[in-house]
């Protein structure tokens, strides 16, 4: 048993006596690994007594779970009314055509991956993007570059 396979049922075991657990098992899950990927629905399923339709109904319906593993920096757009506003759709833009992906996406290396939310709550500070879990304010589509070539430099000295 891999230690990924053995994390997921740890999870399941975790969860599987509380009654409308499994979002949060599935949570729990992506929260180790950056995703859900089939073994794992498969070990939910057997272990929880779910069955894996049902397992995939969730993961498909939230968009917020992912079924593929995501690039090393998850790079987040605020799409909220005051990013909105104040002109995230460029900065989106740019990240796109930078990277050469859509949202949702991930670039080849595995590096980046791309992806809209609905509100980081830095709304005085819009538009906003977050790369694993640092904040950048009042974005304009010139940044995104620096911003890429900052995560490049961070990756390559790990």
């Amino acid at each position: 048993m891999s230690e990924e396979t053995s994390q997921a049922c740890q999870v399941a075991d975790k969860w599987r006596k509380k009654r409308g657990s499994l979002i949060m098992a599935l949570h729990e899950i992506q929260g180790i690994k950056g995703y859900v990927e089939f073994k794992d629905a498969m070990d939910l399923s057997e272990r929880m007594n779910i069955p894996l339709a049902r397992i995939y109904e969730v993961l498909t319906f939230y968009n917020f779970f992912k079924l593929v593993a995501p690039g090393k920096a998850v790079i987040s757009v605020c799409t909220g009314t005051a990013c909105y506003l104040k002109g995230n759709d460029k900065v989106l833009d740019k990240f796109k055509s930078e990277l050469k992906i859509k949202e949702g996406e991930s670039t080849a290396d595995g590096l980046f991956h791309l992806q809209c939310v609905r509100c980081v709550g830095c709304c005085g500070l819009a538009p906003v993007c977050v790369v694993n879990g640092k904040t950048y304010g009042r974005m304009t589509p010139e940044q995104v570059p620096a911003i890429l070539d900052e995560w490049r430099e961070a990756f390559k000295e790990n």
